[in-house]
């Protein structure tokens, strides 16, 4: 090896620029960051050959200072942190002054600014990969900044030979943009590709007008069949639209997460996520949401990653569990409601027009978590009712007979018709078909008892603490020191489940007691996932995942099944029970249990009116 010496600053910026610039979208994220940091309201974004010939974007923003503009292209030069205090509180996008240093060595740059309102003057700095070999000349500009990057890779054709088709490099520049426009609805933004607009959204500022950039950039459908969440957690606060379990997709790519303003793909994130969806999201689904966290700055460091997609926080279990109940109470308080349903095809199937995805459940109408769904319709006492047991849920079916009247009484205003309104008649023995004040109502009845079996288990164990088995011989597991470390610190947790975990030495414990319902399961495998996720993510709900599959599994073979006959008087106080269950529009297994057409759905179908 030779021996060691300084690199040159053109290679330092272009190794550099191997961290921040992979692909014509890192160029866009970088500027459009920029240039929302400069307090831009409307920002204009021109691409010619999906990033690689052309990336122009010109901002309204504060602008840059003519003496500035060498310095901008200047390795670690930045007008956004100062001190180490600023490091730990930044509320910037970007911060660490390396972007345009790190494009500028990769491309033929060109960067023209005016910090003062007169259009007159402004200047243009320009850098074609070279060692800071900036040129200066005047420029009119108006107030605000254009930066304008060509021929990217020309002098790395290494780096150039990576990048995959226009149509794909165009799809993540488009992802970028779209990011960012959800991030501040309050500025405007303009996407035009080889001359053709793409995007064209106007800044954002009341409710209606949110909700509509949202619908325009993840799909109508989305928010069809999403819900408003807010939730104030002490210092922390998260809002944003929650997709229904019913529009779930094949891929995780309508998911959309905000830390203070700053879009991130973070493992503790996806994990709360994924826990508050479990109970009702169909198997291979993933769930859509574009949800904000607000938090302090000084609890979230956003200087872990060198494209700034990870945080670490702080506080990761606080922050674990706002996420985590926030949804998973948001997701368990939808109930069937009145009003009128989503749009949907004349298959009852709602549609992402922008993608083609197909939502698992026909169209349904949903109450916001806390809304009186009803309307005028009061639910009616339903007498004594068995409520099953742990034990009895295989042997015991609940019976329906004789809870509610048969049909609907004439003299009853629409408006004080339940949600689901009223059975008529019950088709093939499996499906349940009702009338509602908007039209007709199928319910997929084995399903839908099923929820309400499963969630009255679940209540069931919520009251009693979850019963233990003592082993007749304890299990000894070999751990490291630090899952001991781990048992010490959360003994309460483990107690909660049921289980009596010991320390029997610095790299051993023993299980002296598990819960009843996880009689036969591999112990030491349960105990080890839930160390594992107390270490990552300072909780776990493993044993209750373990605990509710097989609740789920008695609950099934509990339901009514299919073929079997019930009165209309059944039928009524099943649908009442489904209005009053927690999830009751999905299954234990995610499948939907209930779908409604409106009687103008009906009319399109039979061509009605034309």
């Amino acid at each position: 090896m030779s021996r060691i010496q300084l690199l040159s600053p053109r290679l330092a910026n272009q190794i550099a620029a191997g961290e921040v610039v992979e692909r014509p979208a890192s160029v866009v994220k970088e500027v459009l960051e920029n240039s929302l940091d400069a307090g831009a309201t409307r920002v204009d974004i021109d691409i010619e050959s999906a990033g690689c010939k052309l990336i122009r974007i010109r901002d309204n923003g504060a602008g840059i200072d003519a003496d500035d503009l060498p310095l901008a292209l200047s390795r670690h030069a930045t007008s956004k942190i100062s001190s180490l205090d600023d490091l730990e509180r930044v509320g910037s996008l970007g911060f660490r002054g390396e972007a345009l240093a790190s494009i500028g060595s990769v491309s033929r740059l060109t960067l023209t600014s005016n910090h003062r309102d007169d259009t007159s003057e402004g200047c243009s700095a320009l850098c074609e990969g070279r060692d800071m070999d900036v040129q200066l000349r005047p420029a009119p500009h108006p107030r605000g900044t254009t930066v304008e990057v060509r021929d990217l890779f020309f002098n790395t054709p290494a780096r150039r030979k990576f990048l995959r088709t226009e149509k794909t490099e165009f799809n993540h520049l488009e992802e970028v943009v779209k990011r960012l426009a959800l991030s501040r609805f309050d500025v405007g933004f303009t996407l035009r590709h080889n001359g053709k607009v793409i995007h064209s959204l106007a800044g954002a500022h009341a409710d209606a007008e949110r909700q509509r950039r949202v619908a325009a950039v993840c799909g109508p459908a989305f928010m069809e069949q999403a819900l408003f969440i807010e939730v104030d957690r002490g210092d922390m606060r998260l809002w944003g639209w929650l997709g229904l379990p019913t529009f779930s997709r094949s891929q995780a790519d309508l998911q959309y997460f905000f830390v203070n303003g700053r879009v991130i793909r973070d493992k503790l994130v996806a994990h709360a996520v994924k826990q508050a969806y479990r109970d009702v999201l169909y198997h291979g689904r993933h769930p859509a949401f574009v949800l904000y966290l607000e938090l302090d700055p000084a609890q979230v460091d956003v200087n872990v990653h060198p494209g700034k997609h990870e945080v670490r926080f702080r506080d990761s279990r606080a922050v674990h569990q706002c996420i985590f109940s926030g949804l998973h109470r948001a997701l368990a308080d939808v109930r069937p409601a009145a009003g009128p349903p989503p749009v949907a095809t004349a298959e009852g199937f709602a549609v992402d027009t922008a993608t083609g995805e197909i939502a698992t459940q026909p169209g349904l109408g949903w109450g916001a978590p806390g809304a009186d769904s009803a309307g005028a319709y009061a639910p009616r006492a339903y007498g004594p009712a068995a409520t099953l047991a742990a034990g009895q849920a295989g042997e015991q079916v609940r019976s329906y007979a004789g809870l509610h009247p048969a049909s609907l009484p004439v003299a009853e205003a629409p408006e004080a018709v339940p949600p689901l309104g009223y059975a008529l008649a019950q088709l093939k023995g499996i499906y349940i078909l009702a009338e509602n004040a908007e039209g007709l109502v199928l319910v997929d009845m084995h399903a839908a008892h099923e929820r309400i079996t499963y969630e009255r288990l679940k209540a069931a164990r919520a009251l009693d603490a979850i019963p233990g088995q003592p082993l007749l011989v304890p299990e000894a597991i070999a751990v490291s020191e630090r899952e001991v470390g781990l048992v010490q610190e959360h003994a309460a947790v483990f107690t909660r489940l049921g289980l009596l975990v010991d320390v029997a030495g610095e790299e051993s414990l023993l299980v002296r007691q598990i819960p009843v319902t996880l009689r036969g399961s591999d112990v030491a495998a349960l105990v080890r996932d839930v160390l594992s996720d107390l270490a990552e993510y300072g909780s776990s709900d493993r044993i209750e995942a373990h605990m509710d599959e097989i609740l789920s599994t008695m609950a099934c073979h509990g339901a009514v099944r299919a073929n079997r006959r019930l009165t209309v008087p059944e039928m009524n106080a099943l649908l009442r029970d489904m209005e009053e269950t927690e999830r009751s529009g999905q299954c234990n297994h995610g499948r939907p249990t209930w779908t409604r057409m409106s009687l103008d759905e009906l009319d399109k179908l039979f061509l009605r009116g034309r």
